[in-house]
């Protein structure tokens, strides 16, 4: 029996399982490539699944072990240049715009981030390569940035095979047991989401306060006023 049938024959084989053994099946290589690049612009379409998936193929001797590592790290450059150049088709300016209509966001949060990201953008395109949920969207500020193309290329084709690397050689070793590794990673991007999530209430929770006192600081500055300008008795 295939590497591929085994998988059919062990769990469901509809949605976005299915479709991905069947594009592995009928391209091999290619298709796993394939499938890690649209994985990077539709995000339901999970890396976790699809890289321990091509390592257990490779086990079975349908794909070569080597094959699987270079097409899924060149579907994962393809995907994220794809994504750097909608960042730079949308731009710096029209990011701003955008931010400046976005409640509780001040432009100085913006340029902020861009000095941030104009500073430790190679490390944040790096590391951000091996973080779920974010591999695929660290491109698209890349792009904003118009962070220069090779730097791009490189700093992503590092963090990616040191991604995929892990999840393929994972898959490659733990053979029909290979869906473990999609339960473990889907945990931590759980953690990753719940991490957000909490930066994100507590900017709002700070941001409100902040605004808050700074209205109480205006309306004791105009009481204060008042009370200078009365004539006294």
């Amino acid at each position: 029996m295939s590497a591929l049938n085994l998988v059919a024959s062990s769990r469901p084989t509809g949605g976005v399982v299915g479709w991905v053994i069947g594009l592995m099946e009928t391209l091999g290589g290619p298709g796993a490539g394939l499938a890690v690049a649209l994985e990077n612009l539709f995000p339901p379409i999970p890396s976790e699944l699809i890289l321990p998936l091509a390592g257990f193929t490779a086990s079975q001797g349908r794909l070569s072990l080597v094959g699987a590592l270079l097409w899924t790290t060149l579907g994962s450059l393809l995907g994220a240049v794809v994504l750097y150049y909608i960042g730079a088709l949308v731009g710096r300016d029209r990011t701003r715009a955008l931010a400046a209509k976005l409640p509780l966001v001040k432009l100085s949060d913006i340029d902020r981030t861009e000095a941030w990201f104009l500073r430790h953008g190679r490390k944040t395109v790096f590391f951000g390569r091996m973080v779920p949920i974010f591999r695929s969207m660290i491109s698209i500020p890349a792009g904003v940035e118009r962070m220069p193309m090779a730097m791009f290329l490189l700093f992503t084709a590092l963090g990616s095979a040191i991604w995929n690397t892990t999840l393929v050689m994972a898959g490659y070793l733990l053979g029909e047991n290979w869906s473990i590794v999609e339960t473990y990673v889907g945990v931590l991007s759980k953690v990753v989401v719940a991490a957000v999530v909490l930066a994100v209430v507590a900017f709002i929770v700070v941001r409100l306060r902040g605004r808050r006192r700074g209205n109480h600081g205006r309306r004791s500055s105009s009481g204060r006023r008042r009370l200078e300008d009365e004539p006294g008795e």
